[in-house]
């Protein structure tokens, strides 16, 4: 840990509450302020490789999630940014997150996270616009060092299975994971795809998401990562 800086995660998360969706010039390939990407998977060993196999760089152990039966490894994507392989701990009883990954039969995204630092105020201002939330909520992660990080969460009340994001905001002098996870890759692109994206876009405009939104014949979240050996193109289940 020493030889890491101990920065807090500070943005400005204000600013993106007195800014409207439609006064943003251009929607990204990947959306400005999102945190982590999460790639669920039975077995974590399985997922490390798997991602390991086409970019080239392995995942580094993260830590459990206590009392949610799951643990993970970690990628780094740039600054603030990074891969989360989730998979079930067989330390642990049986999952309670309702992206349970055990039954997965190959690696599918089950979930997405944007950061802010204002989650408690715009939780407010979502509830205001009429949309439904859980939270915030608080977290935390023990890291394989021994230190705990903490967070809290605001999760749509329907995320229609790990679609749409969840929001996060990391607890003061928490080290961002992105930090000390294995570098080398980014995230290219992050899409979601659906069969009536007008919908998604006017729920988009509310969440305040930069995301890009196409047709597609089912709802689905679609990422593109970059590394050395090659592209990964995942997909949710």
């Amino acid at each position: 840990m020493s030889k890491f800086s101990r920065r807090s995660f500070c943005l400005s998360g204000a600013a993106l509450l007195a800014v409207p969706y439609a006064s943003w010039a251009a929607v990204a390939r990947v959306p400005k302020n999102l945190d982590h990407v999460i790639l669920g998977c039975n077995d974590l060993d399985v997922g490390v490789e798997y991602v390991y196999q086409h970019l080239g760089v392995r995942a580094a152990p993260g830590g459990v999630h206590p009392g949610a039966g799951t643990k993970n490894a970690l990628l780094s994507l740039g600054a603030l940014r990074y891969l989360e392989i989730i998979a079930p701990d067989p330390l642990q009883a049986a999952s309670t997150d309702p992206r349970d990954v055990i039954d997965l039969k190959s690696p599918a995204l089950v979930g997405w996270a944007i950061h802010r630092h204002d989650v408690d105020n715009f939780a407010a201002a979502l509830r205001t616009a009429d949309v439904q939330t859980v939270g915030p909520k608080p977290g935390s992660r023990k890291r394989p060092d021994g230190t705990t990080l903490t967070w809290k969460s605001l999760t749509l009340q329907n995320d229609s299975d790990g679609i749409l994001p969840f929001f996060i905001e990391w607890g003061a002098g928490s080290l961002h994971p992105s930090a000390d996870a294995p570098q080398g890759c980014r995230l290219t692109q992050l899409e979601i795809g659906s069969p009536d994206p007008g919908s998604v876009k006017s729920l988009a405009e509310k969440l305040q998401l930069d995301v890009r939104i196409s047709r597609a014949e089912t709802l689905q979240l679609h990422a593109t990562i970059a590394g050395p050996k090659g592209s990964l193109a995942l997909r949710s289940r």
